[in-house]
């Protein structure tokens, strides 16, 4: 037993106090290679991170200006609609206003041609009343007679 724990002791010792020349080159070289494979492989997520992180936003981008293109082509569809909806209504008073016109031009030529009937008819009647009157003249100056109705006030 004394030998066993002398052996179990000595390893223990090997153990708990490394041999400053094997342990440290040989751990330093370990942590250093651990810590570098950690840093790589931090730096290889921290760049996959940021690669993802731009293509997202690349992608927002590109989504964000697919739809305002959606937008404008919608804006600038609404507005060429407009712009015909008004052309047509402008249009169609053109033709209202052209009718009116011509509606107008026939009612004041109608209205000129009942104008001229009735001056015809004034002047025929115009007319007659002066035949009608050279006629009594006549008469009354074949007869010497003086017309009485219109000239009552003379006789006083």
């Amino acid at each position: 037993m004394g030998d066993e724990e002398t052996k179990t002791s000595v390893d223990e010792e090997k153990a708990l106090s490394p041999h400053p020349q094997n342990q440290h080159p040989a751990g330093k070289k370990s942590n250093d290679r651990d810590g570098a494979l950690a840093e790589v492989e931090m730096e290889k997520r921290l760049a996959l991170i940021k690669a993802w992180e731009e293509n997202e936003k690349a992608k927002a981008d590109n989504r964000a200006y697919r739809r305002l293109s959606a937008v404008d082509a919608w804006e600038n569809a609404k507005r060429a609609s407009l712009e015909a909806q008004l052309k047509q209504i402008e249009e169609k008073f053109e033709r209202k206003k052209a009718e009116y016109a011509a509606k107008m031009k026939n009612k004041t030529a109608m209205i000129h041609r009942a104008a001229e009937e009735k001056r015809a008819v004034v002047e025929a009647d115009r007319g007659k009343d002066f035949l009608m009157v050279e006629e009594a003249a006549a008469k009354y100056r074949a007869t010497g007679d003086v017309p009485k109705k219109s000239f009552a006030c003379f006789s006083c």
